[in-house]
């Protein structure tokens, strides 16, 4: 599938952090980015949209982003979405976690474009 066709929701309560990442995609030649703030407003446009890659941070205020991967992987129409979780948190436990509900990568910050880039591409093709 042609790169700019596919769409994806970048979930982070960090106005910046979704702007950086924005950025980083529009670079990559993604030009259907979605954002959302929180994962009560990640799952009203996963409802109304056909997204192919949701890329989450972890830690958010209320409802975090294992919360949106296991409402995704329970919900029969969004559990073959591709994931990939985005965040300062490296605790073993944690990740693990990510993994053990289904996302496909786990990206520690800092990161680099490049680094993104290439998880984006894997999970895609996945």
């Amino acid at each position: 599938m042609d790169d700019s066709l596919q769409k994806i929701l970048l979930v982070d309560d960090s106005k910046v952090m979704r702007r950086i990442l924005a950025s980083f995609f529009k670079k990559m030649g993604y030009e259907n980015v979605a954002e959302a703030s929180s994962v009560k407003k990640a799952l009203v446009i996963l409802g109304n949209q056909e997204i192919d890659l949701v890329v989450s941070d972890y830690s958010m205020p209320g409802a975090n982003g294992l919360d949106l991967l296991r409402s995704i992987r329970t919900d029969p129409d969004l559990c073959d979405v591709m994931f990939v979780m985005v965040t300062a948190e490296a605790q073993l436990c944690q990740i693990l976690a990510a993994f053990r509900e289904g996302a496909q990568h786990y990206i520690t910050k800092p990161f680099t474009y490049h680094y993104l880039e290439y998880v984006v591409k894997r999970a895609l093709m996945s």
